[in-house]
C-alpha cells in the first residue's frame, strides 16, 4: 500500500508544530520566564532549544523520513542486522498511549470551559467562587467522562479520513484560527490599564530574580523546558518525518517548527502578565492559573464573556491539535506493524482510549483517595512516566541510534538530515563530536534531575 504523503510543505511544519504546542506552553512558559528572570531565561531557552531541541527533532523526523514507517518498522529498516533498536518502538506506542490517557481529560477540560464562558456560565459567578466551578466539575465523573469521550471521539473522526483529508486540513484550520485568536488576545491584555508592569515583570532581564533562583536554577529550568516543549522521545515527531518529503532539509523544518512553538508560548505570556497584574492577581503555574486564575480576571473584565470564549477556544485548539497528532501516530503503527485498514484501526482504539482515560477521570472523584507513584494522583503519576521517563529516555534512544556506530550511524543520520534544500548542519568533526558525547550527557541530566 502507498504510504501518504503530506499535502504541502506548510501542512507538515502546521501538524508538527501542533503536536509540540500544547497545554505546557501557556500554563508553564510563562510563569517559569517570569519566575526564573524574565528575559535572562528566554535567552537560555532559546539557546538550549538550538542546542538540544533541533538537534534531537531532527533525529526523530529521520528516523520517520528514512525508515518511511512509523517508529518500531523504521528502526528495523535502519538498524542493523540483528540490533534490538526496534524493540523502542514499542515503548514508543506505550508513550502515546500514556501521553493520551490523560492528555483527552485536560483537552476535554478545555473545551468544557469555552462553553461554560461561551453560554454565560461565568456571568453569574463571583470572581471569589472561580475556583468553585472548577473543583465542581473535577467532582463530577459524569460531566469530566462526558467532554474526556467528545475530545476522543471527535479526535478519531478527523484521523479516520486519512492524513491530507483528516489530520492535515483540520490542523491547518486549528493552527491558523489559533494564531489569530492568541494576537488577537495578547493585544487586548497589553491594552488593560496597568499592563506594562505585567510585561516589564515578564519580559525585562532581572537580574535578581536569576539571583533568588539562582544561575544553575535558571539554566535547568531553560533546558528542561527547551527539551519538554517539543514532546520528543516517543515517536510522535518521528510519524510525521515518515510523511515528508525530501525537498527540504530537516534542520530548517525543525528551526521552522521551533519558531511556532516558541511563538506560542511568548504570546501566551504577554496575554497572562499584563491581565493578572492589571487586575491584581498573582500569576501561578499549572491548572490554577488556567482555571482559577484566568477565569477570575476574565470574570472582572469588560467584555468578559467574549474574551474568556475567545481564550478557551484557543486553548482547545492548541491541546486538541496535540491529541489528534499523536491519535495519527497511533493508528500508524496499527497500519504499519499489523496491516489493519485505518477504519478498523480507529474503531479498536478509539475504544482502547475510551477506556484507558476512565482512571483520570475517576483518579479526581470516585477514586480520589488513590495515590500512585511517589503518593501522585492518577493524572501526575501518568505524567511523571511519559515526562520523567519515556520522553528523556526515548529521546536518549534516537539520539544514540543516530549518532553511534552500533546504530544508523553518524553519516547516514546526517546525509538524511541535510538532504534538500534550506538550513543544513556543517558535516564538521565537532558536531560529531558535540553529538556523540556532549548531547548524551544533557539529555541524561535531564532524566536524572526528572526522576529525583
Amino acid at each position: 500500500m502507498k504510504r501518504e504523503n503530506f499535502g504541502s510543505r506548510l501542512g507538515f511544519i502546521l501538524v508538527s508544530a501542533g503536536c509540540a504546542i500544547g497545554i505546557g506552553n501557556v500554563w508553564r512558559f510563562p510563569f517559569i520566564t517570569g519566575q526564573n528572570g524574565g528575559g535572562i531565561f528566554v535567552l537560555f531557552y532559546l539557546l538550549f532549544l538550538a542546542i538540544m531541541g533541533v538537534p534531537v527533532l531532527t533525529m526523530e523526523l529521520a528516523v520517520g523520513r528514512a525508515g518511511r514507517s512509523s517508529a518500531l518498522k523504521a528502526y528495523k529498516a535502519l538498524e542493523p542486522k540483528g540490533s534490538f533498536w526496534h524493540v523502542h518502538g514499542w515503548f514508543c506506542l506505550l508513550g502515546c498511549y500514556l501521553l493520551m490517557m490523560y492528555y483527552t481529560t485536560v483537552s476535554g477540560w478545555m473545551t468544557a470551559y469555552f462553553f461554560k464562558f461561551a453560554s454565560g456560565q461565568f456571568e453569574e459567578v463571583a470572581s471569589s467562587a472561580a475556583g468553585d466551578v472548577f473543583n465542581a466539575m473535577l467532582a463530577s465523573p459524569g460531566e469530566m467522562g462526558f467532554w474526556m469521550a467528545l475530545t476522543v471521539i471527535a479526535g478519531f473522526i478527523i484521523v479516520s479520513f486519512g492524513l491530507k483529508n483528516g489530520l492535515e486540513r483540520i490542523t491547518k484550520v486549528m493552527m491558523c484560527l489559533l494564531l489569530i485568536l492568541i494576537l488577537v488576545l495578547a493585544i487586548r491584555s497589553v491594552t488593560l490599564p496597568g499592563a506594562k508592569e505585567g510585561l516589564s515583570f515578564y519580559l525585562l532581564p532581572s537580574l535578581e530574580r536569576a539571583q533568588e533562583v539562582g544561575l544553575g536554577g535558571v539554566i535547568t529550568a531553560a533546558m528542561n523546558q527547551s527539551f519538554f516543549t517539543l514532546s520528543l522521545g516517543i515517536g510522535a515527531m518521528e510519524i510525521f518525518g515518515s510523511y515528508m518529503s525530501s525537498d527540504r532539509s530537516l534542520p530548517g523544518e525543525s528551526v521552522n517548527i521551533c519558531i511556532l512553538d516558541t511563538f506560542v508560548a511568548l504570546m501566551s505570556g504577554m496575554i497572562i502578565f499584563p491581565a493578572c497584574f492589571s487586575f491584581g492577581i498573582e500569576p501561578d503555574a499549572g491548572p490554577s492559573l488556567i482555571f482559577v486564575t484566568l477565569p477570575n480576571v476574565f470574570i472582572n473584565m469588560a467584555g468578559g464573556r467574549l474574551w474568556g470564549s475567545l481564550f478557551f477556544l484557543f486553548m482547545t485548539f492548541a491541546s486538541f491539535s496535540t491529541v489528534i497528532a499523536v491519535f495519527e501516530n497511533i493508528l500508524a503503527n496499527f497500519i504499519d506493524n499489523f496491516g489493519w485498514s485505518r477504519k478498523k484501526a480507529c474503531i479498536f482504539n478509539m475504544v482502547l482510549i475510551l477506556i484507558a482515560s476512565l482512571p483520570c477521570v475517576l483518579g479526581y472523584n470516585v477514586w480520589s483517595d488513590l495515590r500512585l507513584i511517589g503518593g501522585r494522583d492518577v493524572l501526575d503519576s501518568e505524567d511523571f512516566l511519559v515526562s520523567n521517563l519515556l520522553l528523556p529516555l526515548g529521546s536518549l534512544v534516537y539520539l544514540l541510534f543516530c549518532v553511534t556506530k552500533w546504530g544508523w550511524n553518524f553519516d547516514k543520520y546526517l546525509a538524511e538530515a541535510n538532504r534538500g534544500e534550506g538550513i543544513k548542519f556543517p558535516n564538521s568533526p565537532w558536531l560529531k563530536r558535540y553529538f556523540r558525547y556532549i548531547l548524551p550527557i544533557l539529555i541524561l541530566v535531564i532524566l536524572i534531575q526528572g526522576l529525583i
